[in-house]
């Protein structure tokens, strides 16, 4: 009885964040009807309907639209290259950190590279601006350098995606270092003391030791972020572009955004959203099935 009486207080303490998810993610999924209309805000109040148009935004959108292929290359070489680098750069900062010897030290660091996660993508993109604009610190070591006339880093179609990349990675690397500085802590500690015993140095353990005993967290990472090649990062990217760079930097998200709240055309932003939904939810699936066969994990 007393547990029966303790999973009616459980579900009970749910209903709140039942009804907040409810009303926040359920309900906006009716707006989805609009992408199969020729959709007018303000034919409601004048007694109109919208009319039915079938899949004719999808194909005007995806097809018709001049747009729309460098948008969706634009989010897959940025998503990609993020889901690479968010790969490569954590596993090498957790192995690094912890052939560090000084505790005091290594917990320093670790909180450092923590700290920038926290920061919005508005503070985070004006310091940025500050450290590469004109007058900014790159510009002027550009400058000691022989370097005559500044460079516009965020207006370069050139500079653009690396520099979204590289802020990416500084802003998260130390957060996602976390998982992999975890699965580091639950090597069995023999292993280390054998190979000291067998002489191995800190590079061999590295290699024989600490690489294959992540390498399950690294392969479950990494098929787990399949399922975000289409989100190349709205918060970044729309506080960090231009009109000057849409052909490299403009995404999925920004142009729904453009589509929909700029332009008004919010039938053609539904389906856009909507096809970016979907094809997301396959990725997510196909990710889980890929992380259940190579490396045990399970959600449903």
């Amino acid at each position: 009885m007393k547990n029966k009486e303790h999973v009616k207080q459980y579900h009970l303490m749910m209903i709140p964040a039942v009804f907040l998810l409810f009303v926040f993610r359920v309900v906006p999924m009716g707006g989805l009807y609009m992408a199969f209309l020729d959709y007018n805000p303000v034919a409601p109040f004048f007694g109109m309907a919208s009319k039915f148009v079938g899949l004719r935004n999808f194909h005007t959108v995806f097809f018709t639209h001049p747009d729309s292929l460098q948008v969706i290359i634009n989010t897959l070489i940025i998503a990609i290259s993020k889901i690479i680098a968010h790969l490569v750069v954590p596993v090498s900062f957790a192995l690094l950190l912890n052939e560090c010897l000084n505790q005091g030290l290594k917990r320093t660091i670790q909180t450092v590279v923590y700290l920038p996660h926290f920061l919005s993508w508005v503070i985070a993109a004006a310091m940025f601006r500050q450290i590469f604009g004109l007058r900014g610190i790159v510009n002027t070591m550009l400058g000691f350098f022989g370097q005559e006339e500044p460079f516009m880093f965020f207006a370069s179609n050139i500079w653009f995606r690396p520099l979204v990349v590289f802020t990416d990675v500084w802003k998260g690397f130390g957060y996602g270092a976390i998982v992999f500085i975890a699965a580091i802590t639950a090597i069995d500690l023999n292993l280390y003391e054998a190979a000291d015993i067998d002489g191995a140095n800190r590079w061999q353990k590295m290699k024989f030791i600490t690489l294959p005993g992540i390498l399950p967290t690294v392969i479950l990472m990494s098929t787990l972020a399949l399922g975000n090649v289409l989100n190349a990062g709205f918060d970044q990217i729309f506080n960090m572009y231009n009109a000057t760079v849409y052909a490299t930097g403009d995404i999925l998200d920004t142009f729904v955004y453009r589509t929909g709240l700029v332009n008004l055309k919010f039938h053609q932003a539904t389906a856009i959203g909507m096809s970016k939904s979907l094809i997301s939810m396959v990725l997510i699936l196909i990710s889980y099935r890929l992380a259940h066969k190579f490396a045990g994990y399970r959600i449903f």
